[in-house]
């Protein structure tokens, strides 16, 4: 599904076909997911290929790096440049681009001396399809940010994340909805989370969550179109009674929610201000004017 005997990935300086990479067995960061990653969204826009808010994300690894104390010895521009060149090497256009920062040997609890970089990239459609998602609130808790780095992209904490998908599934939803250690609503597994009620969006501050590129993205998209949008803590009851909801991530998209705990809204996705979100995030990824869907 990933790559075949054709496939070529970037790997500390050089590329080289994926069947024939090595990862050190000792890395610290498949011992001990100490390390960060990205996923990046390639689109086959109206000026050619294009790698939605690539600067973003290598800013975003950059910091991650920064905060986990591990050394990162290429520039954003440069892993920018890295990533447009394996999608040339796949022939690639519309794609996902995984690029991996893993430690080096160290079976010590301590920060990685070296690190060695990853970028691959795959054909991948969004994440849900083109479907509307069925979601359960989970049993499991958005991991405390004391515990952590919460506004970093790190490995290990994506545990957390397969264990609440897991239980989603085995509990008959697509997908699980993460509260905090407070009992207010944090995230999905692997994307943020935004419900609409009486003509404004609402989603979960930063501070335990990760703060998403397309998060960012969304709040632009309602300054354009002069939708508003606030940040604010709230329980699960209050999901209740509202008119939509929606995930968002690179690998997400803008996904449409269509009940929670088996609780359907009171509009349908397409009469929705977050359609037209939607809509503008498609226009917007494409290089496409969304000027048509401003209210």
């Amino acid at each position: 599904m990933y790559y075949n005997n054709k496939t070529v990935l970037f790997l500390d300086g050089k590329f080289v076909k994926a069947k024939d990479a090595f990862i050190d067995p000792f890395s610290q960061t498949l011992h001990y997911g100490y390390g960060v990653f990205e996923g990046l969204r390639s689109y086959d826009s109206v000026h050619g290929v294009k790698i939605f808010r690539v600067r973003d994300h290598f800013e975003r690894m950059k910091r991650s790096c920064e905060l986990l104390g591990i050394p990162l010895s290429y520039s954003v521009d440069e892993l920018a440049q890295f990533s447009y060149k394996v999608l040339e090497k796949n022939n690639l256009s519309s794609a996902y681009i995984r690029p991996l920062v893993l430690g080096n040997p160290n079976m010590s609890l301590t920060t990685p001396q070296k690190a060695s970089v990853m970028i691959a990239a795959w054909e991948w459609d969004r994440y849900f399809g083109d479907r509307s998602v069925k979601v359960g609130i989970s049993a499991y808790e958005r991991s405390n940010p004391n515990s952590g780095k919460a506004e970093a992209k790190v490995c290990g904490n994506f545990v957390n994340s397969i264990l609440a998908t897991t239980e989603a599934k085995e509990r008959g939803f697509d997908e699980g909805l993460l509260l905090d250690m407070n009992g207010f609503v944090a995230c999905g597994p692997a994307a943020n989370f935004f419900y609409e009620k009486d003509g404004t969006l609402y989603t979960a501050p930063l501070g335990n969550i990760l703060p998403g590129i397309t998060r960012k993205t969304v709040f632009e998209i309602c300054y354009e179109l002069d939708i508003p949008v606030k940040e604010k803590l709230f329980l699960p009851e209050e999901l209740k009674e509202v008119d939509g909801a929606f995930f968002c991530g690179t690998a997400a998209e803008i996904t449409p929610i269509e009940s929670i705990e088996g609780n359907s809204f009171r509009r349908p996705w397409k009469k929705t201000l977050s359609y037209q979100v939607q809509e503008a995030y498609w226009n917007l990824v494409l290089d496409k004017s969304y000027s048509y869907v401003i209210v």
